[in-house]
């Protein structure tokens, strides 16, 4: 059974995306773990961070990405083929051999406004939200992790995502704008485990960007420890860094050192996902 963790922040710009490519990476890469990302996304950023502009537009075209599953849903259609929109051996790092993919599309935009209002029409409002795991269940046990790619809000296509997620992460810059939104999530991600009867773990806050010579990334950090409503601060930080923002684009390189391997940066996101790994075992039962 796989270990299904979230990654979702309500601010734009702190490095979710690129939080949940590069742990998946590293799971694959460093600790031997077969991943599948999600994108839930419609900036399909996760995308093309793993597949290249190119190969998503094959896919969005032949109807391969995600918003064919959502369609189904409010069209009543069967139009959905899993096992080939799963794209294979996605990672742009020759190394990484064990990570898969379910891409997203643009098209989502337009679909998160019908089902925001199937969900509020619906008397079963499982069956909207529920969408994504009925969807992927036949290929989720092949998995050891399943990383989701949530938008930032707590829209339906987020919903989906907690709705198959054991767990969630809160990636954030530690400054006030970037971190003033995270009770907000907690108390969204409880409100919605309570209303499909069940608890959706919080793993811990990852600091994103962090600059070691800011006094304010400092205190902001040692705010957030001391906040008795924020659970846990993971102990491994990703610092700001050029190679980190260059690790968004779709470049190849032949192993994850010579992606990441800058200045220590590799390090940093091979502890950040150890971390995520060590919470998942602790918290959730699974590695």
């Amino acid at each position: 059974m796989p270990t299904v963790i979230a990654t979702i922040s309500l601010k734009g710009g702190v490095g979710k995306t690129t939080l949940t490519a590069g742990v998946a990476e590293f799971l694959s890469g460093e600790f031997g773990k077969h991943v599948l990302l999600i994108d839930l996304d419609a900036q399909t950023n996760l995308t093309t961070m793993m597949i290249g502009e190119d190969r998503w537009l094959r896919c969005n075209d032949q109807g391969h990405t995600l918003a064919t599953l959502f369609g189904d849903a409010l069209d009543g259609t069967n139009l959905f083929d899993l096992h080939k929109t799963v794209q294979r051996g996605v990672s742009p790092v020759h190394s990484v051999t064990g990570v898969d993919l379910l891409p997203s599309s643009l098209d989502l935009i337009e679909l998160q406004e019908e089902l925001s209002a199937r969900r509020v029409a619906a008397d079963d409002h499982a069956a909207i939200v529920d969408v994504l795991r009925t969807g992927v269940a036949p290929i989720a046990g092949d998995y050891d992790y399943i990383l989701i790619d949530c938008p930032p809000n707590v829209g339906p296509f987020s919903l989906n995502g907690l709705a198959m997620a054991d767990a969630y992460v809160i990636p954030t810059i530690p400054d006030v704008l970037s971190t003033y939104a995270i009770p907000h999530i907690q108390r969204q991600v409880a409100d919605f485990g309570a209303e499909i009867g069940r608890t959706i773990t919080e793993l811990g806050v990852v600091v994103t960007k962090f600059r070691a010579a800011s006094a304010l990334h400092q205190e902001t950090v040692h705010r957030l420890r001391r906040d008795p409503t924020i659970q846990n601060v993971l102990p491994a930080y990703l610092h700001e860094a050029n190679v980190i923002g260059a690790a968004a684009g779709y470049t190849a390189h032949p192993s994850l050192s010579a992606k990441y391997g800058h200045h220590g940066h590799h390090e940093q996101f091979r502890r950040v996902a150890q971390s995520i790994m060590i919470e998942a075992e602790v918290k959730v039962g699974r590695s």
